[in-house]
């Protein structure tokens, strides 16, 4: 049952296709549970470890992500070296411990501590699962994938903040990171029992500063790879900016905080449409045109929101429909700038999936942060934070391309 697959096997899932999708999408979407069911309880947890300033409240969410940012250096080298499994075994089971340290912690620091580590331990799965998945498809077929993944994954943001604020209504907020620990166990279990490990045992390669500096040059030197990384950065800062932002702004601005999951999740919902949408058309249409596209239309949306934030004529309606359309651009991009990162990353599929997402996920955590930092009671410092970030990733993609925008490569 657990026999590593052959290389042979590329383009073949290793259990039910279906099953495959679900699983490496529950996975992923432990990130997404670990950061968005916090929304509903920070104004509580802050006021239960006396942490004063509402815009320090977001440091919960921070901190997570820069520990799921740095682990990633070291979950990728292990995964190619000892294989997909015992990584990933290993790190859910230290993220459950995690989670149950965040459930004790009496001080600010020790939680922002446990949610650190936590989100080390999750890196885990995001780098182990896009790894799998380059290990059994590739190119467009990778791309239809990671939509179909995507699609199941974005179930989590849209419930993440409802699981959060459910358990508030019968619960103290401790009680949701132990919900978190219970369905990373879960999701362990399922995994370790059905799925196979997918890296043959002749594709390992060993640790060592040679190979560690040989993929990182690898890596560094495909303008592809770089160049969507980058721009998958700057579009993830814009909306960490927003993860960061929206609980004061459903309550600061628009005086409906307790409206935040539903709005949360009318946003979100629009993210997994579009990567249904982009499962379906990806083959025909091509991962370039398809994001070249969404990428531009990111860049409008944003220029649009920001000019009515800064007129004073937003309302809630306004920003719902402009922030749901902005982050259906988001998806359609960024689900395709992940594959086509992975494109020429074959032989180092688990070194280059941390890489990946440690620069991804720390330049948008840092972005975010600055982005979550500026909130002055208007939505302007988050929406001019998605005009500079959208028109920097379009110049960071035009030049990957060599000014080839639009058309396959």
């Amino acid at each position: 049952m657990h026999q590593p697959l052959h290389p042979a096997s590329l383009d073949r899932a290793p259990i039910p296709f279906g099953e495959f999708v679900a699983m490496a999408a529950a996975l992923m979407a432990l990130t997404a549970l670990g950061i968005d069911s916090m929304l509903p309880a920070l104004p509580a947890i802050g006021d239960s470890l006396g942490v004063a300033a509402a815009n320090d409240r977001q440091y919960v969410i921070t901190a997570f992500l820069i520990g799921f940012a740095i682990a990633q250096l070291a979950h990728g080298p292990l995964a190619d070296r000892f294989g997909r499994r015992p990584v990933l075994g290993c790190a859910l089971l230290f993220g459950v411990a995690m989670n149950l340290l965040a459930a004790v912690s009496d001080s600010f620091g020790l939680l922002l501590f446990a949610r650190f580590s936590a989100g080390m331990a999750i890196a885990g799965a995001r780098v182990v699962t896009v790894a799998m998945v380059r290990d059994c498809f590739a190119g467009r077929a990778m791309a239809r994938v990671m939509s179909l993944v995507f699609v199941v994954f974005m179930a989590a943001p849209v419930l993440a903040p409802a699981f959060g604020q459910i358990v508030l209504l019968f619960a103290p907020w401790r009680w949701i990171f132990v919900g978190n620990a219970v369905v990373a166990a879960a999701i362990l279990v399922w995994f370790w029992l059905r799925m196979p490990e997918t890296l043959a045992p002749d594709a390992r390669s060993p640790i060592s500063i040679e190979r560690l500096a040989y993929g990182a040059r690898m890596f560094a030197r495909d303008r592809c790879a770089v160049g969507y990384t980058v721009a998958a950065a700057l579009l993830s800062g814009g909306l960490f900016g927003f993860i960061n932002s929206i609980q004061q702004i459903m309550a600061d601005i628009f005086g409906r905080g307790e409206l935040l999951t539903i709005v949360f999740a009318s946003v979100a919902g629009t993210m997994a449409i579009a990567n249904f949408l982009n499962s379906r058309i990806v083959m025909r249409l091509g991962t370039r045109l398809i994001s070249h596209s969404a990428l531009a239309g990111f860049v409008v949306l944003a220029c649009v929101h920001l000019a009515v934030s800064a007129s004073g004529a937003e309302n809630l309606a306004v920003f719902i429909i402009l922030q749901a359309l902005l982050m259906a651009c988001f998806g359609l991009a960024t689900s395709n700038f992940s594959a086509m990162a992975m494109e020429n990353m074959g032989a180092i599929a688990g070194r280059a999936s941390s890489l990946q997402g440690f620069i991804q996920t720390l330049a948008g955590a840092l972005i975010g942060a600055v982005i979550g930092q500026a909130f002055d009671g208007t939505t302007v410092p988050l929406y001019t934070g998605f005009v500079v970030t959208g028109f920097a990733a379009l110049a960071v993609v035009a030049v990957a391309e060599r000014g080839r925008m639009f058309r396959p490569r």
